[in-house]
């Protein structure tokens, strides 16, 4: 292991490598034909489907036994020949397979609407282990524009047919240079180990990468654990470990970057993000990095995100962000959101991203950066975390930079609707929203101003008092102008945390703790969406303003707490989004009218001093994204 002070003085050598954009054609293996996960919590089914008779499926080996059948038509076992075709030169692909027994081997692609056709054969053997032999098929990349992908499907008759070390390769316009893995992590000592370890045990998928930089900005810190000695001895001199003051995700990931661009051009290396909580697949070393060594322009690749405590889901295949109207993770149309890929469409077919979704952005849980988009557009802003992704990605797409979010390519994150919005992390999503809005939209003053005046009406209204305070908070620093990123946000992270310890119901209550009679909290279901949210609200402030309420008290399940549902209770007991507590939310007149005539003139300012402050974003925003500004705040050398 390397390791780094805690105060860098002496920033890491970082080895020589080829330069991004030189050298001749090479194969480069795409991707494996994995037939399980990396762990039995991985579904195998997202990698091989037994479609007929019986098969043992291994990682990197399946058998079947006499009149089966595997098909690879699956999240992992698939090739996206859309996204390859459309973003990249590769004409083919070729699929070698080292293959012993009786059987045959099928090369299949399907089109846009998910018809498939075979596009290659081969017979193995004649009878039971007769022969062993390397199988090799190719495929056209070229009838895919708009979507299809291929897969492979394996079948047996009378004998048994074992299949091992599948590939699929492409010819690359030059050679992968090395990448390096940038995890930042913050007290989360053992899922970051476990991410360590899982890059360990796959030391082919490790090959492909330069060091592993673990930015650690915890009080808790990975070194103290008894596993990271294994795991450093494991990693080798692949592993550095870098120790700073909390920046966020923004700060974190950074410096990663900051470190692998040291020095001339040629020797910086592309950084592959990666969130220190994942549920990691090493597969993706390789499909983002041969990947991205083939676009026809730097391109930042990502890697798609899949609910961990329900891992056979999809969160969202592409996505785009309305910074105007504060919102992220929207679907482009056709992408699949939410989707079980386990599950089967309407024509009893596998749910795959057939139709080729283009996406804006990608986050940051596992995503490619290449260097050359770094010295072309800058560094992340320092925003501590929240909109950082985004707003680096729309600055690379505005430069003429693409993001790609690879289908086959994923971790498994935590899902985010297991994760209530009411958290002090809001105040960065709604300030680093404006300031988005402010650097990459026209900032309609009219637009936003009605967005932050239905948001605080609703919450209000809801009794979300502190989150109130938060959208408030976050507006009002957001008009001091540029300089409150001075220190990296890290300031404005203690204080929202201050702000929101005066409002009780942002405190998550265990059910052990509530000490109430049972009788006393009925579990009352919410009605369906009013047909005007206008109206109902109107109704809903009215009552509230006369002390009026439905119900005295009454326990409300984490799906019925809407805002016109919760209005109707004088106190509500609701349960927190990740199930593990419950918030308590009082009705209190006048915090309600407080906040209101705060957010008048919250908003009256805005509208007055919008258009003023967005000029000094934009202007500030070179200094803010350099690299002298990111080695002040790192306290180090530029």
């Amino acid at each position: 292991m390397l390791r780094t002070a805690e105060t860098p003085d002496s920033p890491v050598a970082t080895p020589g490598r080829q330069s991004d954009r030189t050298g001749g054609p090479v194969r480069l293996t795409a991707q494996r034909g994995l037939f399980f996960g990396p762990t039995a919590l991985a579904p195998e089914d997202l990698y091989s489907v037994v479609e007929r008779g019986a098969a043992r499926r291994e990682r990197t080996t399946v058998t079947l036994a006499p009149g089966s059948k595997v098909g690879t038509n699956t999240y992992f076992g698939r090739f996206s020949a859309t996204y390859w075709q459309r973003w990249t030169g590769v004409e083919q692909v070729e699929v070698t397979a080292v293959a012993s027994g009786e059987g045959r081997i099928r090369l299949l692609a399907s089109d846009t609407n998910k018809v498939s056709r075979i596009v290659a054969s081969a017979d193995v053997g004649t009878a039971v282990g007769a022969e062993t032999r390397e199988i090799r098929l190719t495929g056209p990349v070229d009838r895919f524009l708009d979507g299809g992908g291929m897969w492979l499907e394996i079948t047996t008759e009378l004998g048994s047919l074992v299949v091992s070390d599948v590939r699929w390769s492409v010819l690359a316009p030059r050679r992968v240079p090395l990448t390096d893995v940038v995890i930042c992590t913050y007290n989360r000592v053992n899922e970051c180990l476990d991410t360590l370890q899982a890059l360990a045990d796959d030391p082919e998928a490790l090959a492909v990468v330069g060091l592993v930089r673990v930015v650690d900005q915890g009080s808790d810190p990975l070194e103290s654990r008894e596993r990271f000695e294994a795991v450093s001895e494991a990693l080798g001199d692949k592993l550095v470990y870098l120790r700073q003051r909390n920046l966020g995700g923004a700060g974190g990931f950074t410096r990663g970057l900051f470190e692998a661009t040291a020095g001339a051009p040629e020797e910086h290396r592309d950084v592959l993000f990666m969130d220190d909580d994942v549920m990691l697949e090493p597969e993706i070393l390789f499909r983002l990095t041969t990947f991205g060594a083939c676009t026809a322009v730097p391109t930042i690749v990502g890697g798609q995100m899949l609910n961990l405590l329900h891992p056979g889901h999809l969160h969202i295949s592409a996505e785009y962000a309305d910074p105007e109207n504060l919102e992220v993770g929207l679907p482009v149309p056709g992408a699949l959101q939410e989707a079980y890929l386990l599950g089967l469409d309407e024509r009893l077919l596998p749910i795959n991203q057939e139709r080729r979704a283009d996406t804006e952005y990608n986050g940051w849980w596992s995503c490619l950066i290449p260097a050359e988009i770094v010295r072309a557009i800058g560094y992340p802003l320092p925003l501590f975390f929240q909109w950082d992704d985004i707003e680096f990605g729309y600055r690379a797409r505005h430069a003429g930079f693409p993001t790609v979010s690879l289908p086959g390519a994923g971790v498994w994150h935590g899902d985010f609707g297991w994760k209530d919005w009411d958290e002090w992390h809001r105040y960065f999503n709604l300030r680093n929203g404006l300031i988005t809005a402010a650097l990459r939209t026209p900032f309609s003053t009219k637009k936003i101003t009605g967005r932050i005046r239905h948001l605080l009406s609703i919450y209000l209204i809801g009794m979300h008092y502190g989150l109130a305070a938060t959208l408030l908070q976050a507006v009002e620093d957001f008009l001091k102008g540029p300089e409150i990123l001075a220190d990296g946000s890290a300031e404005a992270a203690a204080m929202i945390r201050r702000v929101r310890a005066d409002y009780p119901e942002t405190t998550v209550v265990k059910m052990a703790d509530l000490g109430e009679d049972f009788r006393e909290l009925p579990v009352i279901r919410s009605a369906s969406e009013p047909s005007s949210e206008a109206l109902t609200w109107a109704k809903r402030a009215a009552y509230q303003a006369l002390g009026k309420a439905a119900h005295r008290t009454g326990f409300i399940p984490a799906g019925d707490a809407h805002w016109w549902h919760v209005a109707l209770f004088e106190r509500a007991v609701v349960t927190d989004m990740g199930e593990t507590g419950v918030r308590i939310r009082t009705r209190d007149r006048d915090r309600a009218i407080a906040l209101a005539k705060r957010g008048f003139e919250a908003i009256r300012r805005l509208r007055a001093e919008g258009p003023a402050v967005v000029e000094r974003y934009r202007a500030a925003a070179p200094e803010l994204t350099s690299r002298e500004n990111w080695a002040r705040l790192y306290d180090t050398d530029s």
